[in-house]
């Protein structure tokens, strides 16, 4: 028999000295990423969801289950977080010092014979089972956040929240921990948030992504879409994309446009709804996707379009891509290429180059907007809640 997919509904409002926090969501059985600065509100909807900070209005469901609720017209609900049983990773691990790491995890479901064996079994999935008798002094970081996600998992939650969880870890810790995540909520079909300020943490793990700026959501999806096509220039900015350049529409024909940016012509596709020629918008070009051109090698798709000449002013080796930046007027152009690409051309500092790349990879970014939904959530009234 298929297991029934969990689904968690939250739509809070709660005003603050520093911000008014509105979030409404909507998460099925997946890994949501919340993604802002410090001070976003990230923290407050983990909080809010799990029962540790209260909201002045809205509601929040799972399944059947009415977790909160503050409305005109609707009995007025609000379950203790013990009733609630989700299960909450700090950034800190909040592991008791004095208890073994399986007195830890057996303490949620209560010490006694039945829960420390399903501790020790929580200890086994993790790669602990040989560590149970330690307390936490006595274990290493990732370890000790191992034992934290277990206890997390003994309360038997469809819901797991995870609060800059691996934020102090160093990245080798990191990246098993991330496989370790996407491993259990696929096992288990669990609702996962995960709150980051880290993009790198948020592309490790997540399905989906929630920006967050003051108390709102700028932009929810997926995300490859959030960050391919960003709901507005803040969220461009908050995702780190480089290459951000202004220009006027001067002519739209055929699914193209052509900007004049700083008197250079770029042709790039055109977006929905279709701007008006003598318009100023705003466009970027992801690095990976601007070419080095050969002089002396034949023309490619990639390289035929949006060429442009400039000198290069820096180069530095990043973890994953090379990074050279290319002086283009009074702009600065990105480019980020595999090591290996290029070794037949001088990219040294100083050295003028041409770079291209093609209309596709010109994305131009709404003016105003906000919260642009790739799975709506849908408001269920539910009256009644299992005790």
């Amino acid at each position: 028999m298929t297991r029934k997919q969990p689904q968690l509904y939250v739509d809070i409002r709660r005003r603050f000295p520093h911000l008014t926090l509105a979030i409404q969501l909507q998460v099925g059985a997946e890994i949501l990423v919340l993604f802002g600065p410090s001070g976003a509100g990230k923290t407050q909807t983990l909080q809010a969801i799990a029962g540790l900070m209260t909201p002045d209005e809205g509601q929040i469901i799972l399944d059947q289950t009415i977790f909160f609720q503050r409305r005109p017209g609707l009995p007025s609900i609000n379950l203790p977080p013990r009733r609630r049983r989700v299960g909450y990773v700090f950034q800190h691990y909040a592991l008791f010092p004095h208890m073994t790491a399986l007195e830890n995890v057996a303490f949620p479901t209560g010490n006694d014979a039945q829960g420390r064996r399903h501790a020790y079994e929580l200890l086994e999935r993790m790669n602990l089972a040989h560590l149970a008798h330690r307390k936490p002094h006595e274990l290493s970081g990732g370890q000790q956040q191992r034992v934290a996600i277990a206890r997390a998992l003994a309360t038997e939650s469809p819901i797991l929240l995870l609060d800059e969880a691996f934020s102090a870890l160093d990245q080798p810790v990191r990246d098993q921990l991330h496989a370790d995540l996407r491993t259990l909520q696929a096992e288990r079909g669990l609702v996962v948030i995960y709150v980051t300020h880290n993009l790198d943490d948020a592309f490790a793990v997540g399905q989906r992504i929630a920006i967050l700026r003051e108390g709102q959501i700028e932009q929810i999806g997926t995300l490859d879409a959030v960050c391919r096509f960003p709901a507005n220039t803040r969220v461009a900015r908050m995702l780190g994309l480089s290459n951000m350049i202004k220009g006027q529409v001067v002519a739209v024909e055929l699914n193209r446009l052509w900007l004049d940016w700083n008197g250079v012509r770029i042709e790039a596709t055109c977006p929905s709804p279709e701007p008006t020629v003598g318009s100023q918008v705003t466009a970027f070009v992801r690095s990976e996707e601007i070419r080095l051109v050969y002089p002396d090698r034949p023309m490619t798709r990639f390289v035929d379009h949006n060429l442009l000449s400039g000198r290069i002013v820096e180069r530095r080796p990043g973890r994953r891509l090379y990074h050279v930046w290319v002086e283009v007027g009074t702009t600065m152009i990105e480019i980020a290429h595999p090591y290996t690409a290029y070794t037949g051309l001088d990219t040294s500092i100083g050295q003028i180059v041409q770079i291209g790349f093609r209309p596709e990879s010109v994305v131009i970014i709404p003016e105003a907007g906000r919260l642009i939904t790739t799975q709506p959530p849908v408001a269920q009234p539910i009256s009644e809640y299992h005790r």
